[in-house]
């Protein structure tokens, strides 16, 4: 592996070519501010797509992986645009003012996402179009709570992170007691272009009884969102990920909604209770102080079996990572990456159920000989499960 592939503090070049900093000198103490409520992060990297008209709702329920036909103003939703395969191609945040239904978007998928939206509006009364707001982001803690920004300069709507709540209709594959996601809701905050530097303002100079507030740069950001194992547009999707893969059943995807483009794989993955590769999430060693990029290979025995998908340095838990790895590798594994050890905590789990997945797989009083036509290999079936990367 080459030494690029490690960085002592990864910089994503495609978040700050859209203007997003860094950090303001002080990462860790700006990611506990942030964990507390006391912290706002600029994000250029997103952007808005409005779409109107008095079909809107059960135009985009028709389209995404979550049923929005019922969304009330002031409630959230999150959602995904899949492939007819069932791959994750678009994400959204979802609010809707009673006129216009908002989706918070990755800004670099801002262009594709229009264009698929664009196509299939066919003779249904929509419009579509890309809004012209700032967004930003902070976390609902203390006496940051959604009510506490919607009298400030230039506020428009804030959307709440459902994550890692199972909405209704959704599925968890994690199912354990405490999701690390729980502590660190996250919000999103549409606010009017022009006011956006007198809402940063308004924002950090409220409740100083609770604390003294500040910015936060797009690294603090990063680390709590890794850490809540939240995935990513872009970053633990490929072109090949699917949502059983990465947890994301559990907010964005409504299981029993009806048609919507890739629902055959989603009932068939949660049926048979087997996505092709997990979500892990892997607490580095620190020893060496640097962090694998995104893409990084993880091998075990000389054969690569996952990659890198998202790294940061956390301030309390350390250099840690999200990484997309074939289903079968047993969770004990401790992966060497380059010779820094990587340890993971489960995710989606080996077995490949999630909280409505059947006890007994379906067919399985088949003959095994004839479910398992074609052969295998160490993983489960690495060569399909690595995908593109």
């Amino acid at each position: 592996m080459s030494e690029s592939a490690f960085d002592s503090e990864f910089v994503d070049e495609a978040v700050a070519s859209f203007g997003a900093t860094p950090h303001f000198g002080d990462p860790s103490g700006e990611q506990w501010a942030l964990e507390g409520g006391r912290a706002l992060v600029r994000r250029p990297d997103l952007a808005v797509i409005s779409v109107s008209g008095a079909d809107r709702l059960t135009w985009v329920t028709s389209l995404a992986s979550q049923n929005v036909t019922d969304l009330v103003p002031g409630a959230s939703r999150e959602l995904l645009i899949l492939s007819p395969e069932g791959r994750v191609e678009h994400w959204a945040g979802a609010s809707d003012d009673g006129e216009t239904l908002h989706l918070i978007v990755e800004r670099s998928d801002v262009s594709e996402f229009v264009a698929f939206l664009e196509s299939m509006r066919f003779a249904l009364r929509v419009a579509v179009s890309e809004r012209d707001v700032a967004v930003f982001s902070s976390i609902r803690a203390g006496a940051n709570m959604p009510e506490s920004a919607a009298d400030l300069p230039g506020h428009l709507w804030t959307w709440e992170d459902p994550w890692p709540g199972v909405v209704e209709g959704g599925a968890a594959y994690f199912q354990g007691e405490c999701h690390p996601g729980a502590r660190t809701p996250m919000m999103f905050h549409a606010v009017s272009r022009e006011a956006a530097d007198e809402f940063e303002a308004a924002w950090l100079s409220a409740c100083p009884e609770a604390g003294s507030r500040r910015r936060a740069g797009y690294l603090a950001w990063e680390a709590t969102r890794i850490a809540a194992w939240k995935p990513r547009l872009g970053r633990e999707t490929d072109a090949r990920a699917i949502p059983p893969e990465l947890d994301w059943l559990r907010s964005a995807v409504h299981t029993t909604k009806g048609c919507y483009r890739g629902q055959e794989t989603i009932a068939r993955v949660l049926n048979l209770g087997r996505p092709p590769r997990r979500l892990t999430y892997l607490q580095l060693d620190g020893s060496r102080g640097d962090l694998p990029a995104p893409g990084t290979p993880i091998e075990v025995g000389g054969r690569q079996v996952g990659v890198i998908t998202s790294s940061a340095r956390h301030a309390d838990e350390g250099p840690i990572a999200l990484a997309l790895i074939a289903r079968a590798v047993p969770v004990t594994t401790v992966f060497d990456i380059d010779g820094v050890a990587a340890a993971q905590e489960e995710i989606v789990p080996v077995h490949g159920k999630s909280s409505v997945s059947p006890e007994t797989r379906p067919g399985a009083d088949l003959s095994r000989e004839a479910g398992q036509r074609g052969g295998s290999t160490g993983f489960g079936g690495l060569g399909s499960a690595l995908g593109s990367r």
